[in-house]
């Protein structure tokens, strides 16, 4: 249960709570992207993409440097080696989605990651074919199963069960517990996506995995607006697979590489994948045998060596998640999300309301706002006034304020100016 927490709308207080933030010297270690008049932008879009910290510069220099003096034996006396770059990742990334260094890599991107574990994990047959996500998944997520059920021969139409959204368009976890008893008989998977990326909604991955497996449905996460936002604990959930990008909350810079897990009890496992050279054993991988044997675990459906670069702009990241410690960034964005509520409540709804879930434990640090009227108006009023928010059709406006690098006195700001708008129209 949350205590509740008292504010005030002055703008007096919200510079106090930031002042009095642990986490507050981490904000002038990123880049914050300013208008054209020198001013620095309100950017609440770390939901689409994260800004950059400094030091990010300095670890893809370094990498250039290793290349330029190096070439080739930068794969062995570069300071941080690429051949085992990845691995310099593995531990503050099993971290931060709860799962042992074993369950992790950093490759690909999201979608590609997904679909292949999906060939290893979705494994249809005629009578139990299924794949349940959520209405409103993410578009890719939504093309990525609809072309697994077709590559395997079955109709998209048919295949695909999405767990429906409420009237306020939100998903009770009893809603998503229903699905899985009605049409867990018939469906070989599960794919949920763990933060709904347009209502911003938190679902009980626990809860729901354990309903799944029970109905004999395998699991997999999407954790592209999870990881970095919430806690997770995929290991202990039992999640059997889970992909993530590390572009959002993770700062690792437009379309950088990307994440999966899978669950240690599938790490030996005989189960079917694309295989690559870099999932080779280690220990032969250079002999180029031409039989194929798996690294032991996640690292076993990598395929190709991952660009240094992106890893570089990743570790530069990861590194400041771990000094700042996941529980304080949650406590702090929990804080956040109540106070933005807390200031947007202050004024009449008029024709908007918050799809995002009220209670703190069912969302991470995005708030939804649904206009149904003009909010295309409203979106590009707060773009003339350098805030940095995402629109999302028909109606949607995202707003994130991220614990890392914004301040309370960002999210007063904002409301501010999202009040003076409708006091404008009046």
């Amino acid at each position: 249960m949350h205590t509740p927490i008292s504010f005030s709308d002055d703008r007096s207080f919200a510079l106090r709570q930031d002042e009095a933030d642990p986490l507050r010297d981490f904000r002038a270690r990123f880049h914050i992207p300013r208008s054209s008049d020198g001013q620095e932008q309100i950017y609440l879009c770390g939901n689409s993409l994260g800004l950059q910290p400094l030091r990010t510069r300095d670890y893809i220099e370094e990498e250039l440097e290793a290349w330029a003096e190096l070439g080739v034996e930068g794969h062995f006396r570069a300071r941080h080696p690429w051949m085992r770059y990845h691995e310099f990742l593995t531990r503050q990334t099993a971290e931060i989605v709860g799962a042992l260094p074993s369950e992790v890599v950093t490759m690909n991107t999201l979608t590609v990651n997904l679909h292949l574990l999906m060939v290893s994990f979705y494994r249809p047959t005629a009578d139990r074919y299924k794949i349940i996500i959520e209405e409103k998944a993410f578009p890719s997520d939504q093309y990525a199963v609809a072309s697994q059920l077709r590559v395997h021969g079955f109709d998209a139409a048919t295949g695909v069960v999405e767990i429906p959204l409420d009237s306020v368009g939100r998903f009770s976890t009893d809603t998503v517990l229903s699905t899985i008893e009605r049409y867990g008989r018939e469906s070989a998977l599960l794919l949920l996506g763990g933060v709904n990326y347009y209502n911003g909604q938190l679902f009980d991955i626990e809860t729901i995995t354990r309903a799944a497996h029970d109905a004999g449905v395998v699991v997999g996460i999407d954790c592209a607006h999870a990881a970095g936002n919430v806690p997770l604990r995929l290991h202990d959930w039992e999640v059997d697979f889970a992909a993530w990008c590390s572009y959002k909350y993770l700062n690792a810079g437009p379309g950088s590489t990307a994440g999966c897990f899978v669950h240690e009890r599938h790490a030996g496992s005989d189960l079917p994948r694309f295989a690559g050279w870099w999932g080779h054993d280690k220990a032969t991988r250079f002999a180029m045998p031409q039989q194929f044997r798996p690294i032991v675990g996640a690292e076993g459906w990598q395929l190709s060596n991952p660009s240094i670069l992106p890893l570089a702009a990743l570790r530069a990241s990861l590194e400041l998640f771990e000094e700042a410690g996941m529980a304080a960034l949650r406590r702090k964005s929990e804080r956040m999300t109540a106070y933005l509520s807390f200031l947007l409540d202050l004024h009449p709804r008029g024709d908007w309301s918050v799809i995002t879930p009220s209670d703190p434990a069912q969302r991470g640090c995005q708030l939804s706002l649904r206009i149904p009227e003009n909010g295309r108006r409203l979106f590009d009023h707060l773009s003339s006034a350098h805030v940095v928010c995402d629109w999302r059709e028909p109606d949607v406006i995202r707003i994130a304020p991220v614990p890392l690098y914004n301040s309370y006195e960002d999210v007063w700001r904002f409301a501010e100016l999202f009040h003076g708008y409708f006091s404008s129209q009046t």
